[in-house]
């Protein structure tokens, strides 16, 4: 009887040991709300001739304690960070300019940060023409495996937008290099893949610069996949 009762006791111990030994919850991902993907933001409260305050808003997600706001400004190259409890936070911004954004969820339970999806917009100003946005990666997206087909082609996909929906082409480059400096083809707004020749276990870099009816251009920056 000594003996049951020592197991059973033993049992609760351990179970209650694995129970408190168990992981923290990762933070997830939230969800972006405001400025809209690939929008023009009119809603910046303006600060000078040159600056408006825009305010970023996302949904709360699961497990999260900190949301860091990064914002940058596709034409300088410069970014803002912002950390906060709130789903909300207001950011000066120049006028006229394209932005892209995203938010980080963290908590001091673990060390790593869920990503939202990073969208981007114009803030409000007085041009009157806009530069296409960045192509969207679609796939195959930074660090994937792409498989060869029976041909030795791997598909290349993306997307494009342009405020002012005047897209006139698109031009792909392709290679073993980064970043890459061949040219490999330049396509009309209406297609947005492209199958390539590659070789297996070999990594391959890619963009897409994109160029609107005025001549003005953008670009996708450098993704990178392994063929196998």
């Amino acid at each position: 009887m000594r003996i049951l009762a020592a197991l059973i006791f033993s049992f609760f111990v351990c179970a209650c040991s694995k129970k408190s030994d168990s992981p923290p919850n990762p933070p997830q991902s939230t969800q972006l709300t405001y400025p809209d993907k690939n929008s023009e933001c009119t809603t910046g409260v303006s600060i000078s001739d040159d600056v408006s305050e825009v305010e970023f808003r996302w949904q709360s997600s699961a497990d999260t304690e900190v949301y860091e706001l990064q914002v940058t400004n596709l034409t300088s190259g410069t970014s803002q960070s912002i950390n906060t409890s709130n789903t909300t936070a207001k950011v000066p911004l120049d006028k006229g300019a394209p932005y892209t954004w995203k938010v980080l969820s963290k908590n001091s339970k673990t060390s790593g940060s869920a990503s939202s999806e990073t969208w981007a917009f114009y803030n409000a100003g007085f041009i009157t023409a806009f530069a296409p946005f960045p192509a969207e990666i679609i796939t195959p997206k930074i660090g994937d495996n792409a498989f060869i087909d029976i041909n030795n082609e791997v598909t290349l996909e993306w997307s494009g937008s342009d405020l002012d929906n005047d897209i006139d082409s698109f031009q792909l480059y392709y290679g073993t290099e980064n970043p890459p400096t061949i040219l490999l083809e330049t396509t009309t707004s209406g297609i947005t893949e492209y199958k390539v020749t590659a070789v297996a276990d070999t990594v391959y870099y890619w963009k897409i610069i994109t160029t609107d009816k005025e001549g003005n251009t953008s670009d996708s920056g450098v993704f990178s996949f392994k063929a196998l």
